[in-house]
């Protein structure tokens, strides 16, 4: 079976986008492929800096026959409708089409169209500009003489070249013959800009690998990666140091070279009296380079090397010695910058700073961030008693917790915000509670982020989310959609990952009313909306931990469940009790009690919602079930009212029994009517009951 493969040779393509353009390239080929009828048996693409490339294995040499029998009007039916037909099916007369009877229709013409299957080539010369010309780039450009014609080709640097071959691997493949502005496809691509710049004629997939390695370019991302990191553990390894393994930088430094060569330097060590936090954010913001652990200190705790690795393009005439000094002047010039930075930070209070948070706007209709730093300071006070905090304390770091946004180190790497003020706040003598509260406040920042656990650092982080949503919920700047420019989303799983971890029973719709005084509103436009939109993201959080979103739909559809905590131990605990005999067994009779009261309350037009007269219980067994609800029901509410969910569960579970006995022993629709309306009001009691622990219309899809 033939294969294909595309080059696209271009000047450096940001490393940010090239593992998004490998993926689009590939979808964008396969799918116009599949499309039109030819399915492949594998296919994967490639990014360098400098070509995106796709393997597209397992075509066929050309597409299938189609034949097709089209429908046309009856015998008879007027000319504009016959000339209708006959455009839309390519005859020339209705001589070509045939006519078929039907017994019901009569006669009526029918077109055979018959097309040869198209050569697969033909059909990759017709897709492949196309996808060239659109490609989505997230940003791109003209270039040349030809960048003054309207609708000349958009690329992300200038596109110098185009390798495009099909064939089976038994034979010599064909150029696609296509272009796109001026640019011929062909077989000659180019290796590394340095060490091998000369043209190489590549014919397939299975050549143009080795002849790329030959001409010191690496094709694959993963492996560029798995040079990088494992050559740089080596060379760490090899002066007693580890390597500090960092993802995106990993990703990062592998879109930025063909032929990975590593290499270490070093810098002075007296920087290392600099926060490691801020050396890392240097050498690695300013050089894309990984630093280095050695061995931990006198006090016990990790320390970093005066030590970094570089990845260098080149393989050099002189092992490296002039790259490397080259990084280590840079490295040098701003580690003093950033030693700069921190001394002089250290020389102004954090308190001192506040007054420049008044020039910061946090949101034009929301204010500036110094009146939000009231805002935070007063929420978090008040949320100090609930989950255990000191209230000075929490209300200390919340003022503190933005005065680094306006430190220069912050301002240089805005990354640090928190963990700069960290720093400062134990520089100058804060209780070690508030200099935590200030770095950990701004967590979680996602899924995977830690959760902080102490008291103070949970006030604020409270305080902070919340002050936001409400923020943003009272101007009505609300995520819609896949769009939420200001996190809300994540702010609001935050604020559900702080109080399920720190079990603080925080029902929202008060600290919400009080978020809102503190913007000088009332919560009652927008209270609901919020609140749902909590629910929401718990249901989301929920489900990702595993439990069944219909129980989570159940508990949230009694009123008033704005106590998170309250509602996961429900949720648990109905789960829990649904897993035993009893439960499923409870829950079918629910099932049965809910059908037949649906069906003869729609039927009869009214609601079967009195309470069941003792005096028309005439069989044992409604008399056993009146009473199990009575009793039971009455002691699963104690038992949430207590908050004892599991105590809930085991009442309900005895309602088991009676109901088993009911179904199997009693006729609900009696002749008699006195008796059937009693009968069916015993049902809507059991299904009252079950609703102090859940909506069990929820359970299982019902009632969707």
């Amino acid at each position: 079976m033939p294969d294909l493969l595309l080059e696209l040779f271009s000047e450096e393509i940001p490393a940010r986008m090239q593992r998004r353009a490998a993926e689009d390239l590939r979808k964008l080929v396969t799918d116009a492929l599949v499309e039109r009828g030819f399915l492949y048996e594998g296919a994967k693409a490639f990014a360098t800096p400098r070509r995106l490339a796709l393997h597209v294995a397992g075509l066929p040499p050309r597409g299938q026959d189609v034949r097709e029998e089209r429908k046309g009007p009856r015998v008879g039916a007027p000319e504009g409708a016959v000339q209708g037909f006959l455009k839309s099916a390519g005859l020339a007369s209705l001589d070509e089409a045939r006519i078929v009877s039907d017994p019901k229709k009569g006669e009526f013409y029918v077109a055979v169209i018959e097309r040869p299957g198209r050569e697969t080539i033909e059909v990759l010369a017709e897709i492949l500009p196309a996808i060239v010309r659109s490609f989505p780039w997230p940003k791109s450009m003209r270039w040349g003489a030809a960048s003054r014609e309207p609708g000349s080709l958009r690329w992300v640097r200038p596109l110098h070249s185009i390798v495009a071959s099909f064939g089976p691997e038994t034979e010599t493949p064909e150029v696609v013959p296509f272009s796109v502005d001026g640019i011929e496809a062909g077989l000659m691509t180019r290796g590394h800009r340095f060490l091998a710049p000369k043209a190489i004629e590549v014919r397939r997939f299975a050549d143009y690998l080795p002849a790329l390695e030959r001409a010191f370019v690496v094709l694959d991302s993963e492996r560029r990666k798995d040079i990088i990191l494992h050559d740089a553990r080596d060379l760490a390894f090899a002066r007693g140091l580890d390597l500090v393994e960092d993802e995106g930088l990993l990703e990062e430094v592998a879109g930025l070279v063909e032929w990975p060569v590593t290499l270490m330097g070093a810098f002075d060590e007296r920087f290392l009296a600099i926060p490691p936090e801020v050396i890392r954010a240097t050498i690695r913001a300013n050089q894309k380079c990984f630093v280095l652990r050695g061995a931990p200190g006198p006090d016990g705790r990790e320390r970093l090397a005066n030590a970094f690795i570089l990845v260098s393009n080149l393989v050099a005439s002189d092992g490296g010695a002039a790259i490397v000094a080259g990084n280590e002047r840079v490295v040098r010039a701003r580690l003093s910058d950033a030693a700069f930075f921190w001394e002089t930070d250290r020389k102004v209070r954090l308190e001192d700073r506040l007054s420049k948070l008044e020039s910061i706007v946090f949101h034009e209709k929301l204010g500036t961030q110094a009146a939000r730093v009231e805002r935070i300071a007063g929420l978090a006070r008040a949320l100090a008693p609930v989950v255990g905090a000191d209230p000075d304390l929490a209300e200390r770091a919340a003022r503190l917790a933005k005065a680094d946004l306006v430190t220069e180190m912050v301002g240089e790497f805005p990354e640090l915000q928190g963990l700069m003020g960290r720093y400062y706040a134990a520089e100058q003598g804060e209780d070690p509670a508030v200099a935590a509260a200030i770095e950990e406040h701004y967590k979680p920042l996602g899924p995977g982020d830690r959760v902080p656990s102490e008291p103070v650092s949970v006030a604020v982080a409270l305080a902070d989310k919340l002050d936001t949503l409400v923020g943003f919920w009272a101007i009505g700047e609300t995520p819609t959609g896949s769009k939420d420019p200001y996190a809300l989303r994540r702010a609001a799983l935050g604020v559900i990952r702080l109080i399920l971890a720190s079990e603080a029973r925080l029902p929202l719709r008060a600290q919400i009313a009080a978020a809102a005084a503190g913007h000088g509103q009332k919560s009652d436009a927008f209270a609901g909306d919020l609140l749902a939109f909590f629910a929401d993201r718990l249901k989301v959080y929920l489900r990702d931990q595993g439990a069944r979103h219909d129980l989570i739909d159940a508990v949230f559809a009694l009123p008033g469940q704005d106590d998170l905590l309250m509602v996961v131990r429900r949720v648990e605990a109905l789960g829990r009790f649904l897993d035993t005999e009893d439960g499923k067994n409870l829950l079918a009779g629910y099932r049965r009690a809910a059908n037949i009261l649906r069906i003869e309350e729609k039927k009869d037009g009214r609601a079967y919602d009195a309470a069941p007269d003792p005096a028309l219980l005439s069989l044992p067994e409604e008399s056993a079930l009146a009473e199990a609800l009575r009793s039971n029901g009455a002691e699963a509410g104690k038992a949430v009212a207590a908050e004892d969910f599991e105590g809930a569960m085991r009442a309900l579970s005895a309602l088991r029994a009676p109901v088993d006995a009911f179904f199997d022993k009693v006729t609900v629709n009696a002749d008699e009517a006195g008796l059937r309306a009693n009968r069916l009001a015993l049902l809507n009691a059991l299904r009252a009951a079950t609703r102090e622990v859940a909506d069990f219309s929820r359970i299982g899809g019902e009632g969707r």
